[in-house]
């Protein structure tokens, strides 16, 4: 007969009112495996922390989000967001799936070449591209959407030098109702500069004006905006039809849908709240099919989506380090995993459990980092049973940006594994060791020698 696990007494004040402004109490099961294979095990054989992608989940959440977009529109193509997830496993996934390479940079730019994706196959975003990048696409004919004018007229130098014809579109800003509203980038469309750019481009014959294109914000938690977006394009292609009997190959709506993570400050579930793949594509799909393009003549719909595909499939799974008493008195709980590695903690409110049996009795608690500064918080307010030192938690819909915008700071960026269809596990991205970081560094040899 195996010992009990002792858990703390604790005394908690029974609510029989409204929930509190941290919304409803959470009273999660605790997440002992995924996808059939044990968290204990995951930790045992790889160490903690340890994010874990569910490659189950990213094809089955693509299938979804492909559905929702090709019943209501006969031409549909995603283009898998490499900044959102450059890790190669992940990015292979979406492309056996029949996804695109969508890049911002020319870092990217090779990555997805490396990926075996062809040329003509991968978008290239972005407000820097360097001249080699720009020669590199033209020479591949991808698909260059130009940011703003000093790339249009290197565009136009190239295309003399290599007496290639580039493939381009132009990024279009616009007010969709959104507020900031996102015009850093691209050719704003209300006052002219989106129709001064495609004029630019078509009289001087020397390019093929192939698509239009728009990202018109991030985390996008209403679908009405993309429907006005999607109708600001089509008005110009129909301006393009019109003036120069010239079709568009495709219309580029870009990325930004939410996912299902539940944002600071907010009072529901984002699960319960951000709009759905079936939401954005009713918007989208109705401005297009209603507008004035012809119909012989109708582009094909991209998608950059990134975040929504991926967040899903994304866990972190950790370890408790110690437990602490506030100068107020609140339970602060220390996990060995750091703001440095959980980048999105600083917006979301991310759903955690632990990784194993727990009584109902819960308290508030704070979750802080390993790390040695005061930022670094993983939750500000979060009900959890009182979870003792070597306990496992996951943290869920970590898919997206972490393991493109983590650093190493402090602690050392640990392993990323992926399991696959048949529950077996695959190290799919090294974790870092003192030689990783130290070959990068050079000691100049008057350095080499001192005494204490």
């Amino acid at each position: 007969m195996s010992k009990k696990k002792y858990e703390r007494p604790s005394i908690k004040r029974i609510e029989n009112e409204m929930p509190n402004k941290f919304g409803l109490r959470s009273e999660y099961k605790p997440m002992t495996h995924i996808d059939g294979v044990a968290v204990k095990d995951i930790i045992k054989e790889h160490g903690s922390p340890v994010f874990v992608i569910s490659e189950k989940t990213i094809r089955q959440v693509y299938k979804d989000a492909m559905r929702a977009f090709a019943i209501r529109y006969p031409k549909v193509q995603f283009a898998w967001s490499y900044k959102t997830n450059y890790l190669s496993a992940i990015c292979n996934v979406f492309h056996q799936e029949g996804s695109w390479a969508e890049v911002v940079s020319g870092f990217e730019y090779d990555k997805a070449l490396n990926n075996g994706i062809p040329g003509n196959k991968i978008i290239f975003n972005g407000p820097d591209k360097t001249r080699d990048d720009l020669k590199k696409a033209i020479d591949n004919k991808s698909l260059i959407h130009i940011d703003h004018l000093d790339e249009y007229y290197t565009i136009l130098e190239l295309a003399d030098e290599t007496g290639l014809r580039p493939q381009v579109a132009i990024r279009v800003n616009m007010d969709t109702g959104v507020y900031p509203m996102w015009d850093r980038f691209g050719f704003n469309y209300e006052n002219g500069q989106a129709w001064d750019a495609l004029n630019k481009i078509m009289i001087s014959k020397k390019m093929d004006l192939v698509g239009l294109h728009c990202h018109i914000g991030t985390y996008m938690m209403t679908a009405e905006p993309y429907g006005i977006a999607a109708a600001k394009l089509a008005d110009l292609a129909v301006g393009l039809q019109q003036k120069y009997n010239h079709h568009v190959k495709y219309i580029d709506l870009g990325g930004g849908f939410a996912g299902k993570n539940t944002l600071k400050g907010a009072y529901l579930p984002g699960s319960d709240t951000n709009p759905s793949f079936d939401d954005y594509a009713e918007k989208i799909t109705s401005a297009l099919i209603n507008s004035n393009i012809s119909p012989d003549h109708l582009p094909w719909l991209f998608l950059e989506t990134g975040r929504a595909l991926i967040d899903e499939a994304g866990f972190l799974l950790g370890t408790v380090i110690a437990n602490k008493r506030s100068s107020i008195g609140k339970r602060n709980t220390i996990l060995d995993i750091g703001v440095n590695i959980l980048f999105t903690s600083f917006w979301y409110q991310h759903k955690i459990t632990p990784a194993q049996e727990f009584t109902h009795h819960t308290e508030n608690t704070m979750l802080y980092g390993p790390l040695c500064m005061n930022i670094d918080v993983i939750r500000e307010n979060v009900e959890l049973p009182l979870l003792n030192p070597g306990d496992h938690v996951v943290v869920h819909h970590v898919g997206a940006y972490n393991m493109t915008q983590w650093m190493q700071f402090i602690t050392l960026r640990p392993k990323v594994v992926m399991i696959d269809l048949e529950g077996k596990i695959h190290v799919i991205r090294k974790g870092e060791s003192m030689n990783s970081i130290s070959d990068y560094e050079g000691m100049p040899k008057h350095l080499t020698d001192f005494k204490l």
